[in-house]
């Protein structure tokens, strides 16, 4: 059996009984950094062998953790904190061992997602997760263009390194929109940043960088405008040297609304 097990994110009292009763009995745990792990596992007394699996070798590991899986042992998987599998390179033993019709139990348990949505203040009814943004721009502004317009909460992973450069991409790429940006969820110096992407950029010193964050961002809301309220929107894009028909395909897709019917009004109504 292959086990999916949660850590704490931050305080030890959060890990689970099940979880500590599958690490003491299981052959062999593979942990993202055994140094990081070593600390959780002697908190617990727990004295199950251990091994190290990461990103740099998750392939060559793989293939040795099937092969004990395929000769009846249990293999426990943890990350070094949370639940692996999200972000994390446990996701590829997983599929391999689900190729392998190997049986997995995954144990629910600690992720920094659901705290940090739930303590953000922000619509719970829907959220699309997006964890860390990829490295190339091109990448990024794939990413951007695909949940610009999702009415869903934006949950990210962001590194405290790269945090003021991501909010600013954030702004440029979604708008100026509420978000709560949440650090260290769980442990004593918990703290959560709510207001305007905008506040945090002008107001960046007021972030602590110490720690893991989760940003935590408001939905697309579409707006409902009047005539008066299109066209006065379109006679401002139309003075900065727009034509008619990039006014109506940027304003259709802002506003939710029929490109050719709005492309058609504002022939009917002149622009200047």
């Amino acid at each position: 059996m292959l086990y999916i097990v949660p850590t704490p994110i931050g305080n030890l009292d959060d890990i689970t009984l099940r979880a500590l009763k599958i690490l003491k009995a299981a052959d062999l745990i593979a942990c993202e950094d055994t140094r990081t792990s070593k600390k959780l596992l002697q908190h617990f007394e727990i004295s199950t062998p251990s091994i190290s699996y990461h990103k740099f070798n998750e392939k060559q590991r793989s293939q040795e953790l099937i092969m004990k899986l395929k000769e009846g042992k249990d293999i426990a998987v943890i990350s070094d904190a949370g639940t692996p599998g999200i972000s994390d390179p446990s996701s590829y033993i997983i599929k391999q061992a689900i190729d392998e019709n190997i049986e997995i139990d995954v144990l629910p348990g600690a992720t920094a997602t659901i705290p940090a949505l739930v303590i953000s203040g922000i619509d719970t009814t829907r959220f699309t997760f997006l964890g860390f943004l990829p490295d190339k721009k091109k990448d990024k502004d794939l990413l951007f263009s695909e949940v610009v317009n999702y009415s869903s909460t934006l949950v990210f992973y962001v590194s405290p390194h790269s945090l003021e450069k991501t909010l600013k991409e954030f702004k440029d790429n979604l708008g100026d929109r509420n978000l709560a940006i949440v650090r260290e969820i769980s442990k004593l110096y918990q703290t959560v940043y709510r207001g305007k992407i905008s506040y945090y950029i002008d107001n960046f010193q007021d972030i602590t960088l110490k720690g893991e964050f989760v940003v935590v961002i408001e939905g697309y809301s579409r707006e409902g405008l009047s005539e008066d309220e299109i066209l006065k929107k379109a006679r401002a894009l139309y003075s900065q040297g727009n034509s008619v028909s990039k006014i109506a395909k940027e304003m259709s897709k802002k506003y939710d609304l029929k490109k050719n019917q709005i492309y058609q009004f504002l022939l009917d109504n002149n622009l200047e």
